[in-house]
Order: C-alpha cells, then sequence, then structure tokens
C-alpha cells in the first residue's frame, strides 16, 4: 500500500514548482495526469539530449501519466471538466487570471466537485499589489530578503540554483499544503481553495532571520551572521587540495574539539572573541586547514567529534556511500536505456514508503487511454485529434 493510494491528481504545472509538487504526491502513490498543451516538448532548460533520455531522466516526470489536450478549445474544457468530476486535486501554476480565463478555475470546478482541493502556485499569490508581476525564483529570493544573505561578505550577493524560491518555498509548500487540505477533507468532507506563493514561502523560511531582527531591530547582513561565516567556529574554509570543508561547531564542547584538532588548544577560551582576537582565530584557521586535504580533514575531524562537512560536487554526493546508503539516488530499469538513476524519494514513511513505480513519458502518451476511461471511442478521439483537441 501507498500512502496516497486512490487520490488522483490533474496536474496543469509546466516549470519547477508544480512538477516537483506532484512529484512528491505521485512518489507516495497518487495518480498523477499531466494535462499538457499541444506541441509540448523538451522545456528551454533541458541539457542537450535525446528525447527518450530526458524523458526517462527527469525525476519530476516520474509516476506520472501525460496527456495533451487543448484547453483553448471547448471541446477540451468538455474533457478538463469531466475529468475534474471524478478528481481529488487540481494543481496549476499560470500567473493569476489565466485559469479563469481558460474556464477551469476552482470557482467553476467546485459547482461540479465541491470535494475537489485546488492549488494555484505562482510568485506573488492571486491578490496583492504584486500578483500580477512576471517573475522568477531569483525575483522572489531577492524581494523576500534571502539573496540579501547569501554570498560574500563585500561582494555583490551570490544566485543560489533555484532550490529556495521553486522547490523548497513553491514544490514543497503546496505538497504540504495539499496534504493539509486532503486531511481537513477527511474531516468534513469539503475540498478547499490553496493560494500559495514562492514570495510567501520565502519569507515563512526566513522565520530564524526574522525573528532575530523583530527583536532586536537589527538587519542581519550577509557575512555579519553567525549562520552566514562570520563566526570562526561557523565557516568555510579552503583545504590543501585547493577543496573546502564546511565547520559548525557553535557549542563549546564542539569549539574546544575543533580547536583541539587544529593545533589550536590555546585558541579554546576565545569561542566569542570579537575584533583582532577573532581576526587572528581565523587566520590561524585558514592556515591550519591548508596543511591537509578536504577529505584528510573530514577524517580528522569526524573521529574528533566536530561538526564538519567536505563541499561535495553532484557528482561526489550521488556517488557518496551514506547518501547511496539512504537510498537518496536510486538504479530504476528502462526499457530501452537500461538502467537509470534517480534521485530518491522523499519523506522516508516506514510503513507506506513511496516507489518509483515508472519513469517519464512523452507528452500525450496516456491521452487515447483517457479518453477511453471517459466513455470515448476510437471514432470519436479520431476526430478530436483532427480537430487538435488532443495531440
Amino acid at each position: 500500500m501507498l500512502a496516497l493510494e486512490g487520490i488522483k491528481v490533474l496536474d496543469l504545472t509546466r516549470l519547477a514548482p508544480g512538477p516537483y509538487c506532484t512529484m512528491i504526491l505521485a512518489d507516495l502513490g497518487a495518480d498523477v495526469l499531466k494535462i499538457e498543451p499541444p506541441g509540448a516538448s523538451m522545456p528551454f532548460f533541458a541539457p542537450p539530449v535525446e528525447e527518450v533520455n530526458w524523458y526517462a531522466y527527469n525525476a519530476h516526470d516520474r509516476n506520472k501519466k501525460s496527456m495533451v489536450l487543448n484547453l483553448r478549445a471547448e471541446e477540451g474544457r468538455q474533457i478538463f471538466h469531466k475529468l475534474a468530476e471524478g478528481t481529488d486535486v487540481v494543481v496549476e501554476g499560470f500567473r493569476p487570471g489565466t485559469v479563469k480565463r481558460l474556464g477551469v478555475d476552482y470557482e467553476t470546478l467546485k459547482r461540479q466537485n465541491p470535494r475537489m482541493i485546488y492549488c494555484s502556485i505562482s510568485g506573488f499569490g492571486q491578490d496583492g499589489p504584486y500578483s500580477h508581476l512576471a517573475g522568477h525564483d531569483p525575483n522572489y529570493v531577492a524581494m523576500g530578503g534571502a539573496l540579501s544573505l547569501i554570498g560574500p561578505r563585500d561582494k555583490a550577493p551570490s544566485l543560489p540554483p533555484n532550490l529556495l524560491a521553486d522547490f523548497a518555498a513553491g514544490g514543497l509548500q503546496a505538497a504540504l499544503a495539499i496534504l493539509a487540505a486532503l486531511i481537513v477533507r477527511e474531516r468534513t468532507g469539503e475540498g478547499q481553495y490553496l493560494d500559495v506563493a514562492m514570495l510567501d514561502g520565502i519569507m515563512s523560511l526566513l522565520a530564524s532571520e526574522l525573528s532575530h531582527y523583530f527583536v532586536s531591530g537589527q538587519v542581519p547582513k550577509r557575512g555579519e551572521t553567525w549562520n552566514t561565516g562570520a563566526e570562526p567556529w561557523g565557516s568555510i574554509y579552503e583545504t590543501k587540495d585547493g577543496g573546502y570543508i564546511t565547520v559548525a561547531a557553535g557549542e563549546p564542547h564542539f569549539w574546544q574539539n575543533l580547536c583541539q584538532a587544529l593545533g589550536c588548544d590555546d585558541l579554546i577560551p576565545y569561542q566569542e572573541s570579537r575584533g583582532e582576537k577573532k581576526a587572528e582565530i581565523f587566520r590561524r584557521f585558514k592556515e591550519a586547514f591548508l596543511f591537509k586535504t578536504r577529505d584528510e580533514w573530514f577524517e580528522v575531524l569526524a573521529k574528533a567529534d566536530v561538526p564538519a562537512g567536505p563541499v561535495y560536487t553532484l557528482e561526489e554526493a550521488a556517488g557518496n556511500h551514506h547518501i547511496l546508503h539512504r537510498r537518496m539516488v536510486l538504479a530504476v530499469d528502462h526499457a530501452k536505456l537500461g538502467t537509470v538513476r534517480q534521485v530518491g524519494i522523499i519523506p522516508p514513511l516506514s510503513r507506506t514508503p513511496g516507489q518509483v513505480r515508472h519513469l517519464g513519458v512523452k507528452p500525450g502518451e496516456h491521452t487515447a487511454e483517457v479518453l477511453k476511461g471517459l466513455g470515448l471511442v476510437q471514432d470519436e478521439i479520431d476526430q478530436l485529434r483532427e480537430k487538435g483537441v488532443i495531440n
């Protein structure tokens, strides 16, 4: 048994936040049907590989079925309405107002299916002064204040990959909201509308930093706070081989272990130093770390009970024995490509763990199957295809 077995999801999303959200739902057992537009193809950010490789390796498409449907055509909207009558969840990621113009918005669909949970994922939300603005991950990270904390102290902010807004503040927040709404529906029998905004999510992720600001009135700045590298006990250090290692030895006993491991026992009393003493500690730590390689230091610090972590490349992380032990890289069989690697499944449920039941497919691969499930015969399907309603 899978945790979300029997839950039907209609997925209207395109770019990162929505597909990541529905990947989580599909991994946990939900029956996810992607509704894709005519002419759907590999996205602009896909690497230069053959289509069959992209659809097989793209984790966001796994465990989902795909249907091409033209929602601008009346027949396309009618088919979508029919599908929505029997669905549990609809997820969309268009700009506010788009689904209403297409006639597939929450207010329209809930008249047919009041138990339906409808989740809209957008950058700024469905209302507010910025709701109409275009945007992408860097914009929300910047406007939420997170970008001001990322990067070197005396240089421009550094753009992170689209982990914060798209995936954490968008996709994860949406999945959490949907799961909560499903629990409420079990209690009340009623669905609801979920207005997930990535800018909102960024603010929530900054709960700790905002709490410090609200209570002290001091604005955190990158490189000047304990969690942005301002302290010797919590920073990134270059090693002999040109690699980097992180340390996070904030507690006094970890600080003592770190000083002893670096041969700097005399610095143990000075963890909270400021000014010239703090600069001296940084200098001595930097010098000490240059005597061993990254991996040598990790072994030394691990044995000394110091919180430390090598800065791995993605290649190194994907081959790391601990990460492999935790099944965060999976090997999945593919009929044409053999073994395909995929990122693992979260969260790790003990009784009903998620599964990769099948890999991604080309757009529209299940169109005919879905229509036949709605009662259409082959002649009707052929006519829809000729009209450009389906692929």
